[in-house]
């Protein structure tokens, strides 16, 4: 086996023909294999180089095209393995002329690869469109799997990965933020959310407030040599990030499923009413939420109500 490094320069490992290893340069020479014509979504690293696949190198090889997010991105990939394929721009503000093109060479017999910068097409990034028109259009689309930061993110991170959602990034806006953590509040699964660095700390506030102090990983610089998994309560590391200069490189949160969570309103409303027996709405609705794992405004709202008619009617 061939170590990869923490720096991602490993170039392509030798090849081996007959039992002897050859060198990379000798390997980029030789006819690629034939591909069937048609769409193919290739996966690329998210840091180190070493985790481009042999496949996913054998088709960027074999494609008549490249077609990339950012040309000059693609083009130092595939120069670390000595691929030669001629490259086409196509990412989200692509018109809808730069797709017919690429469905024109697919319906002729072409094969087509389709990266983006970093990680896997469609995963937040550039090819639903051209995925779509290619499937309507009836040619022949397939995958070469590989890595992906929202997964990598969830395996390294301890929490449950049995149920999860990818949810994106978030709303830079404040009430479309909160309004969108609203719609996952209920949701009993792991969540996956991207997010910009210097939206970091915000967001982590408003996750804290709108889904409850789950248990929550901020992954950063995923695969690369300063990779790192930083693990805590959702308002612990709102305020650890909020006291920190933005991080740096790409950021995946992670946020655990509601924790023990009563069964239904009604045992919320009895654990509610008791709380407010002896203290404040604010301190009965705080109390309440940190016990059931509960979303602290939702509950704040019902101990409201609560307070100003204890049948609750």
């Amino acid at each position: 086996m061939v170590p990869i490094p923490d720096n991602g320069k490993l170039p392509v490992p030798p090849e081996t023909d007959g039992g002897h290893p050859s060198d990379a340069s000798a390997a980029s020479k030789r006819p690629a294999a034939q591909l069937r014509s048609g769409l193919y979504v290739v996966a690329t690293p998210i840091g180190n180089l070493g985790d481009l696949t042999d496949r996913a190198a054998a088709i960027l090889s074999g494609a008549d095209v490249v077609a990339c997010e950012d040309t000059r991105v693609t083009g130092k990939l595939l120069s670390s393995r000595g691929i030669r394929t001629r490259m086409i721009a196509y990412h989200d503000h692509s018109s809808e002329n730069v797709r017919d093109g690429i469905i024109k060479r697919l319906e002729s017999g072409e094969t087509v690869a389709l990266v983006s910068d970093a990680g896997t097409p469609l995963i937040s990034d550039p090819g639903y469109k051209l995925v779509a028109r290619a499937v309507d259009a009836g040619v022949y689309v397939t995958a070469a799997p590989g890595p992906s930061s929202p997964l990598t993110a969830l395996v390294l991170s301890g929490l449950p990965t049995d149920r999860f959602l990818f949810a994106g990034y978030l709303p830079s806006r404040e009430k479309a933020r909160r309004d969108t953590i609203a719609e996952f509040a209920t949701l009993r699964a792991t969540l996956i959310f991207l997010e910009s660095p210097r939206r970091l700390a915000p967001s982590l506030a408003a996750l804290a407030d709108g889904l409850g102090d789950r248990p929550a990983v901020v992954a950063r610089e995923l695969t690369k040599l300063y990779e790192e998994m930083t693990r805590g309560r959702l308002s612990k590391l709102a305020e650890i990030y909020r006291e920190t200069d933005a991080p740096k490189g790409e950021v995946v949160v992670v946020v655990g499923p509601p924790e023990d969570m009563p069964a239904g309103a009604d045992d919320i409303d009895a654990l509610l009413t008791e709380a407010l027996s002896g203290m404040s709405v604010r301190d009965a609705a705080a109390t309440v939420a940190a016990a059931t794992g509960a979303p602290r405004k939702e509950i704040y709202r019902r101990a409201l109500d609560l307070s100003r008619d204890p049948d609750g009617v």
